[in-house]
């Protein structure tokens, strides 16, 4: 005997169109100067070791530390990015601090960030090195309330820190941007150490020379 009840197909709901579906996107932030395989490093492992539905690089526009080094104008530091992560889906460019210039608090950013995407957690990816420095940054206990903060360090280092911190390992590649603007001033060849079109272009735009 077959029951009186009735019975209800339920129609698969796209993350998209959950209302309860949160993205999680990664930001890596920087003057990417110019930017390296270390940087793409950093961000395939954050975003795969995380789940992250996408990792955004976002160049500053200027940075606020009192020791900032010059830099190259933000259009070709934007054009190098864009090269750098063509290719890959999980990567995209993230120029919200460009368009606004000026120096590039992070917690000013982050917070218009949170109000223009509210279905959005966001995870900050920094290096094991700038972990320590975190109580130096502009309005910290704010900050803390838009993103969730990445350390990434070496496989089975952690360090200390007074915030909450979520740790991934990557390998170590002691790759700065500060190393390869001295070896191109030196003549000296950066291949391997950025992606080919990176290389490509600052020989055509003739970047660092001076």
């Amino acid at each position: 005997m077959v029951s009186d009840l009735n019975f209800f197909t339920v129609e698969e709901t796209q993350p998209e169109e959950n209302p309860f579906f949160r993205k999680r996107i990664g930001i890596l932030g920087g003057t990417f100067n110019p930017p390296h395989v270390g940087h793409l490093n950093i961000a395939q492992q954050a975003g795969h070791q995380l789940g992250l539905d996408q990792v955004f690089f976002m160049p500053d526009a200027e940075p606020p530390h009192i020791d900032a080094k010059p830099s190259i104008p933000s259009k070709h530091r934007k054009k190098m990015v864009e090269q750098s992560i063509k290719g890959n889906d999980l990567f995209a460019l993230e120029t919200i601090e460009l368009e606004r210039g000026g120096k590039s608090y992070t917690v000013d950013t982050m917070k218009e960030l949170t109000e223009k995407n509210p279905d959005t957690d966001y995870y900050f990816i920094i290096g094991a090195d700038m972990v320590e420095y975190l109580p130096k940054w502009e309005r910290m206990e704010e900050l803390l309330l838009y993103v969730h903060f990445v350390g990434v360090g070496r496989p089975g280092y952690q360090g200390e820190s007074a915030y909450p911190i979520i740790w991934v390992d990557c390998p170590s590649l002691d790759i700065s941007s500060t190393s390869l603007r001295k070896m191109v001033q030196a003549g000296q060849s950066i291949r391997y150490l950025v992606s080919e079109s990176v290389e490509e272009y600052i020989e055509k735009e003739g970047l660092y020379l001076d």
